[in-house]
């Protein structure tokens, strides 16, 4: 079985923040030496805001259905499972089972329209 990480190298170019619908979100897999990465890049305007794929009450992904990771107003992240809500600019949880915890963030930036690890 392949250890699942939290962590990637700075410098990985993901895809065109273009390619990620305003409010939407997109995950992403990194298969690396050391095991797979998980996580999901929420957008907002001209940034990426990043998390692991794991939910903190848990311990699952987020989403049931592929990209769904956002409410339908696109202003918090929904864990599909139990129903956890979490603030996209700072992962924490303001409702459901995990209120107070965090989602782990994801260092990523935009550079010349290019979602790229940080």
């Amino acid at each position: 079985m392949t250890e699942r990480l939290t962590a990637t190298p700075a410098g990985v170019a993901l895809a065109p923040l273009a390619e990620i619908a305003e409010g939407k979100a997109r995950n992403f897999v990194l298969q690396m030496r050391a095991g797979r990465f998980h996580g999901f890049i929420v957008r907002q305007g001209d940034r990426a805001i990043g998390y692991v794929d794991r939910c903190p009450h848990a311990g699952v992904p987020l989403a049931q259905r592929l990209d769904d990771y956002v409410t339908p107003a696109g202003d918090l992240i929904a864990c599909s499972w139990h129903g956890a809500l979490f603030r996209v600019d700072d992962g924490l949880c303001v409702g459901g089972p995990c209120v107070g915890q965090r989602l782990t963030a994801w260092p990523v930036t935009v550079t010349n329209g290019i979602v790229t690890t940080a």
